[in-house]
């Protein structure tokens, strides 16, 4: 049912009478260094969401996944220090909309990126983009719901967990496995910085690290050793046969340039190997990173990289292969219902209806989709601007944003 442009003009205007505190709750969240990895200050961050919650008159609970539980394997160390993932929700019934956002942040160039800056309508500082400024839109957006009294048929569920800059092991994947996640879920929305697109679709991953082995001898004597490196070359000359047909697929879901559609097949992105020159080496790694585009199936993809290592294997060559990272791809069509509220909710408040695009990278969205509810990214910022030194989003964007959300969660909930 649709919302009548009274009530559209009375959220708006309380999202915008809030512009000033968005702007001191973005500065807040900023200023806690949550860098993952290692994964730190990630209880402090929590606390200051708590406080704005309990302001607005929200209460929330916290599911804590203790230190040292899952190990990151993109950089090999334990996780030293507890997660945390927060949930509050606000209407009743079970119908429930989910906001979902990250509260850490990749490492910072600088300290001085934890000392957010105002420069004309921009906000400097790291997670301004990504996605701290995408938080604050979020919860700006219950609070405006709440402030208008609006009776909603369901709820708006805010999920806010760490560790999506990591695979979300102890964020995304821990609050799934106690079954909170998506429970209920009618439809999610993500603040990722889009650059005023929505993304309706990302592709999934199986990142591998493959290590070859061999016998180390002396060069004089390399007829007793077994060169990892020639041995490598002929896994590696393989995978390359088996990226040529990988690459020649493309996904129906818009994505630009044309090149960008392709399935993706990466090796050697780590590569390493051998002790000295004049050594037969003694072991060679390698990675591979497999991006699946939304048609395909992540456990077939993942089965045909296995079986080429097990031919190996069985030829008499020694490889082993670890597990990096797995994540399914997910898509969902533009004509869903709450994409089309997504979408008309930006046109209102923009005055620019979105395109729909494909993330070149992976999302949290996959873990909704996962049990069936539709999932959409779209939040405040570039994408560009994310992890970069000079990180910064337009103050404008957090609020039109919280805006966005707001009406959108007035007509899905209506």
């Amino acid at each position: 049912m649709a919302i009548g442009p009274g009530t559209k003009e009375r959220l708006m205007d309380v999202v915008s009478s809030c512009r000033n505190e968005i702007l001191d709750f973005t500065k807040a969240l900023i200023q806690v260094p949550t860098e993952n990895p290692p994964g730190s200050s990630y209880r402090d961050c929590v606390a200051v969401v708590e406080a704005k919650l309990e302001e607005i008159g929200l209460e929330s609970s916290v599911l804590e996944v203790p230190a040292g539980r899952n190990q990151n394997p993109r950089n090999g160390r334990i996780q030293s220090e507890s997660a945390y993932c927060l949930m509050s929700f606000y209407g009743t019934g079970p119908r429930t909309l989910y906001f979902h956002g990250h509260y850490d942040v990749v490492p910072a160039a600088t300290p001085r990126q934890f000392k957010p800056l105002l420069r004309g309508d921009r906000l400097f500082g790291r997670g301004s983009a990504d996605m701290k400024g995408g938080l604050a839109a979020m919860i700006y957006a219950v609070k405006a719901i709440k402030a208008c009294k609006l009776r909603l048929n369901g709820r708006i569920g805010l999920a806010i967990v760490p560790d999506e800059e990591t695979g979300g092991l102890r964020g995304s994947h821990a609050l799934a496995a106690s079954g909170k996640l998506g429970k209920d879920g009618i439809g999610m929305f993500t603040a990722e910085p889009t650059g005023g697109a929505i993304w309706n679709a990302c592709r999934g991953a199986i990142s591998l690290r493959v290590t070859v082995k061999g016998k180390p001898s002396h060069v004089g004597l390399h007829f007793w050793g077994v060169n990892s490196f020639e041995k490598m070359l002929g896994v590696a000359n393989k995978l390359m046969e088996l990226k040529q047909r990988v690459e020649s697929r493309k996904t129906a879901f818009k994505i630009e340039p044309d090149e960008a559609r392709n399935s993706i097949l990466l090796i050697g992105g780590e590569c390493q190997g051998g002790a000295s020159f004049n050594t037969v080496p003694a072991q060679c790694c390698f990675t591979v990173d497999r991006r699946i585009n939304p048609e395909e199936d992540l456990g077939a993809e993942k089965e045909r990289l296995l079986e080429l290592f097990d031919r190996f294997r069985k030829d008499g060559t020694e490889v082993e292969v670890e597990t990096l990272q797995e994540a399914r791809p997910a898509g969902f069509s533009e004509h869903d219902p709450v994409a089309r509220a997504l979408s008309t909710s930006i046109e209102a408040v923009t005055g620019k209806a979105p395109s729909f695009e494909m993330c070149p990278g992976l999302l949290e969205t996959r873990f909704y989709a996962e049990q069936g509810v539709p999932a959409f990214a779209y939040g405040p910022g570039q994408l560009t601007a994310a992890h970069a030194p000079d990180e910064s989003v337009a103050l404008e964007d957090i609020c039109a944003c919280a805006a966005v959300y707001t009406l959108a969660a007035a007509e899905l909930l209506a």
